[in-house]
């Protein structure tokens, strides 16, 4: 199977950082690709905090989010302790979800690039769904 080679974004809208602790290393004494997928997962919950939404509603009540895909291109290790900022841009709207793209850096060294796509989802009617307008309007609002 071939390689996905990901690109980093020109510009990140969001910032949060965490510290990689002892549960997050694997038996080799890295980040574990498990405990990877988590700090990106908070990252994302954090994004929607932010904007008083989480992953279960956008605004609306209704619409949420599901992960339906996430490439992820290693660079470098990170280990306990290490204090990891992962950056965001949401991108490549389109009617139903967009995409995320991440940068998990140590320092000036950059340990992964994550692209993942995001569908919107009704939970109450139990079928992919629009972007709600509540969340348009508040990332619009943050990328100025």
């Amino acid at each position: 199977m071939p390689k996905t080679s990901l690109v980093e974004q020109k510009k990140y809208e969001f910032r949060y950082m965490i510290t990689v602790q002892p549960r997050d290393v694997n038996y080799r004494g890295h980040l574990g690709n498990d405990s990877f997928v988590s700090l990106v997962r908070t990252a994302q919950a954090d994004i929607l905090r932010s904007f008083n939404f989480s992953e279960g509603d956008l605004g609306d009540g209704e619409t949420g989010i599901i992960t339906y895909d996430m490439v992820a291109n290693y660079k470098a290790e990170a280990f306990a302790f290490d204090e990891i900022v992962i950056e965001t841009h949401i991108g490549e709207m389109r009617r139903s979800g967009f995409r995320m793209f991440h940068r998990l850096t140590k320092g000036p060294v950059v340990v992964a690039l994550v692209e993942a796509g995001v569908a919107t989802y009704n939970y109450k009617s139990r079928k992919v769904a629009p972007v709600p307008n509540t969340f348009l309007t508040a990332l619009a609002g943050h990328q100025g």
